[in-house]
């Protein structure tokens, strides 16, 4: 099976669900959610009983692969009925020619703004999944700047922005989305200059929500308990959340006073690779729809355990029909934290069948 293969499904092109559809009328703009950034190939190994050591060869017994990096976040915003535009560079190897088909094809994501570069080969990331945490090893050249250039300093009109924040890094179409009305949306990385200097985030002073995880919400505030860190960071964005990882979320909203803590799902965990970037898309699906914090946090939560069920990064993203499908067996326990889902769902069906990832990345036509 190829990238262009017709027996590919396509079913995450259309959700069962729009989660905007009663906010929708025909002046809004196109796109939902807007981001930029770096594409990879992901080789993901899973089932292995330990990390490699030096002078001996492992033996995974899973293998998936799939886009990555940026993509990770592109395919689970669209996944939840989120009109998404991606502007990325594509390398014109195989690589990059897969995860575009991948992208555009097979998730529907708007790749108007993204460019193939000749003779630039694509990022390549290897994870290796082991006692519930993966190392990766990547490797990669920077793009050459585009030809064109405004892409992507000048991002669509789009009703929100997902972006990456780094130290001392100022990105110009993150200021650029805001002035044109994207509710931003950031998380960020692990600080290597050990700093952890909250002011050398240039770009948060554009955001309307921020996203850590708790280790690096409390170095950043100089806090030893990750709600401490959520109402300090709230007094520099109007909504600060961390995440806990299995332990689940806490969130602030620094305009009302709003707290809100939602405790994680517990689940067998495949590979936890871009569970980090389905949090991000569920909260900012429910943001959109204007869901109140704590439904918000509950689904992001949700839609992360979910993906780390699967394989990979971006095609683990749940969509819609696996929503439904976790909530008609879902635990009475639940029913009242997630009585929410009631009113977005369609009857219980089976989940459709989904692109997942596979371990190549294509079969030749009729083999």
């Amino acid at each position: 099976m190829t990238s262009r293969d017709s027996r590919t499904s396509r079913t995450s092109r259309s959700a069962a669900v729009d989660p905007l559809g009663p906010l929708r009328d025909p002046h809004e703009p196109g796109c939902d959610v807007f981001l930029t950034g770096t594409v990879f190939l992901d080789i993901i190994f899973t089932g292995l009983d330990s990390a490699p050591v030096r002078g001996t060869e492992s033996w995974a017994r899973g293998m998936g692969s799939s886009p990555g990096g940026v993509a990770n976040m592109a395919t689970a915003l669209a996944r939840l009925g989120l009109r998404t535009s991606l502007a990325a560079a594509f390398g014109d190897d195989h690589y990059g020619e897969y995860c575009w088909d991948a992208l555009e094809q097979g998730e529907g994501i708007d790749l108007t703004m993204s460019r193939t570069v000749p003779g630039w080969h694509s990022p390549v990331t290897v994870s290796m999944a082991y006692e519930g945490e993966r190392t990766m090893v990547s490797h990669g050249h920077e793009a050459p700047p585009p030809a064109d250039p405004g892409l992507p300093r000048c991002p669509p009109r789009a009703r929100a922005a997902v972006a990456s924040l780094g130290p001392g890094r100022g990105e110009e179409w993150i200021a650029t989305a805001a002035r044109q009305g994207a509710r931003v949306f950031a998380d960020v990385g692990w600080d290597e200059s050990g700093r952890w200097d909250l002011g050398a985030l240039a770009d948060l002073e554009h955001c309307e929500a921020f996203l850590p995880n708790a280790g690096e919400a409390m170095r950043y505030t100089r806090t030893d308990c990750p709600r401490a860190a959520a109402r300090k960071l709230a007094e520099k964005v109007p909504i600060a959340v961390v995440t806990m990882g299995p332990e689940g979320s806490c969130a602030v909203d620094g305009r009302t006073g709003e707290t809100a803590e939602v405790p994680g799902i517990a689940v067998d965990a495949l590979d936890p690779t871009g569970a980090g970037d389905v949090y991000v898309a569920g909260f900012v699906t429910g943001t959109l729809a204007g869901w109140p914090l704590a439904d918000r946090l509950a689904f992001a939560g949700l839609t992360a355990a979910l993906s780390v069920q699967e394989f990979g990064g971006s095609l683990s993203a749940p969509g819609w029909a696996e929503v439904a499908h976790w909530w008609a067996a879902a635990p009475d326990a639940l029913r009242g934290p997630y009585g929410f889902l009631d009113a977005l769902l369609p009857p219980p069906a089976a989940p459709a069948p989904r692109r997942r990832a596979v371990p190549t990345i294509g079969f030749r036509p009729g083999a």
